[in-house]
């Protein structure tokens, strides 16, 4: 069985809901799903499943508070992770514009400065254009588990 960590970022709930809702879709379909609302380090250090990003976008681009502090020490420690696959789900604003989906961005910067290998492009979610998240998010998480896989 397919451990994946799902490494979350929310303000006001839209994309732990997302999350959960993979979760849930990728649970029945055999995988093993943590879904991680304040990660710490030793989350992703301890082995090498895969790591999918689900985050909203605060303020001018930022990473929520509840996933700060893990960026941070992410970082700082440079915990290296090479060849990881890892994916990122980022919701946003496109009203922002420059900063739309802005913390989306910092995280795969920063696995990419641990050498993990990012697993197809990154599903932007304007909250503009889509009420439900988890519909645009569903479809992308399965092929992303699968191109990760490979």
């Amino acid at each position: 069985m397919t451990h994946i960590r799902i490494l979350v970022g929310s303000v006001y709930g839209g994309a732990l809901m997302t999350a959960k809702a993979i979760k849930q879709a990728l649970d029945t379909e055999g995988y093993s799903v943590s879904v991680l609302e304040n990660p710490v380090l030793d989350d992703i250090t301890s082995d090498a499943a895969p790591l999918l990003v689900c985050t909203s976008t605060t303020g001018q681009g930022e990473v929520p508070s509840n996933l700060l502090p893990f960026y941070i020490a992410l970082r700082e420690q440079l915990p290296q992770q090479a060849g990881r696959p890892f994916g990122v789900i980022v919701l946003g604003d496109s009203s922002y514009g420059d900063t739309f989906c802005g913390a989306g961005e910092l995280m795969e910067e920063a696995l990419h400065e641990t050498s993990a290998r990012k697993v197809g492009k990154t599903l932007r979610i304007d909250a503009l254009e889509t009420l439900e998240p988890e519909n645009e998010a569903l479809p992308w998480a399965r092929e992303w588990i699968t191109a990760a896989l490979t």
